[in-house]
């Protein structure tokens, strides 16, 4: 997430997406009923994490003729005259522009406008490159790896992006484009309705048109979030870092080359919203690659742990 200039980040279910496992290895399980908390789940905002800066400022503000600050500056202004979402409010404004300057900008233009969005070094092979550690480093058999993305950017323009069937979901704002003339949004996806999302992953239940709400025991939700690390860049990612953290689940902050940028992240370790920051360097022995590894490892550790307990109370 950007300095929230203040608006960006993406949710729904890619068509496309397939789980991208991480086989595992030797060591077969000497219980009858398999242990079954051996999927780890890594979750990234988009923007500003996996992204140097707001995906719309590529290419969709460019071809509305908008600078981008004056843009979020705008956003901002409006949000705090109307007391209105700043979210809700930039998808309105950037669309009220679009008719402005006589655009007519489809869900597969912004879809087409995704190829232009710049990643961070190693980011298209991170998925590979993490995949293959954890099945060299894994003691139990049939570990798997998924990785899921909740952003408040706009899912249509991550769909054009060359990692978006990387994830087994991808829960982003959206906007309704069959019901109006002008699209309506969809889904917004706020700082705070981001835990939503990950309460979504740790249960199982990623289909939207399912209620979340309901009880539902720790033995009986399939990702524990032991089992997760999210992955996040500054403010608006804190109520999802402290969500993790606080049920057990790791967070990393990620920031670019600026001093200011680190100044953030070293802010969020001394306040104990994460476990490790890194530069957003995603190439294998970089930094962040390193301090992930050790994640994954006590992860691991930890599967095998509780996979040999397992074991033991279906012997007794």
């Amino acid at each position: 997430m950007a300095d929230r200039k203040q608006a960006p980040k993406s949710a729904r279910k890619p068509a496309a997406a397939k789980p991208k496992a991480a086989a595992a290895s030797p060591a077969p399980s000497t219980s009858a009923t398999p242990f079954p908390k051996k999927t780890i789940a890594l979750v990234y905002d988009f923007d500003g994490t996996l992204s140097p800066k707001p995906m719309q400022e590529y290419s969709l503000l460019p071809k509305l003729g908008v600078e981008p600050e004056a843009f979020w500056a705008e956003t901002n202004r409006i949000a705090k005259e109307q007391q209105a979402d700043p979210l809700i409010t930039y998808m309105h404004l950037m669309y009220k522009k679009a008719r402005a300057a006589n655009l007519r900008i489809d869900r597969a233009d912004l879809v087409a406008l995704g190829r232009d969005v710049e990643l961070f070094p190693g980011v298209e092979d991170w998925f590979k490159t993490i995949a293959d550690y954890i099945a060299i480093r894994t003691e139990s058999q049939g570990v798997t790896l998924r990785h899921y993305m909740i952003s408040s950017g706009l899912t249509e323009i991550i769909e054009g992006t060359s990692i978006y069937t990387q994830f087994q979901n991808v829960f982003a704002s959206e906007y309704w484009f069959d019901a109006y003339d002008v699209p309506y949004p969809k889904r917004v996806i706020t700082d705070t309705g981001k835990t939503q999302y990950l309460f979504r992953i740790n249960k199982g239940v990623e289909d939207l048109g399912q209620t979340i709400n309901q009880h539902m025991p720790e033995t009986a939700r399939p990702i524990p979030f032991s089992n997760m690390i999210y992955f996040g860049d500054g403010d608006t990612d804190v109520p999802s870092m402290a969500v993790m953290r606080k049920s057990g689940g790791h967070a990393i902050a990620v920031h670019g080359p600026s001093d200011s940028q680190r100044a953030k992240c070293i802010d969020l370790f001394k306040a104990g919203r994460i476990d490790f920051f890194a530069q957003a360097d995603y190439t294998r022995g970089s930094q962040l690659f390193s301090r992930t590894c050790l994640l994954l490892d006590r992860i691991l550790a930890d599967i095998r742990v509780q996979e040999e307990m397992w074991s033991l109370a279906q012997e007794a």
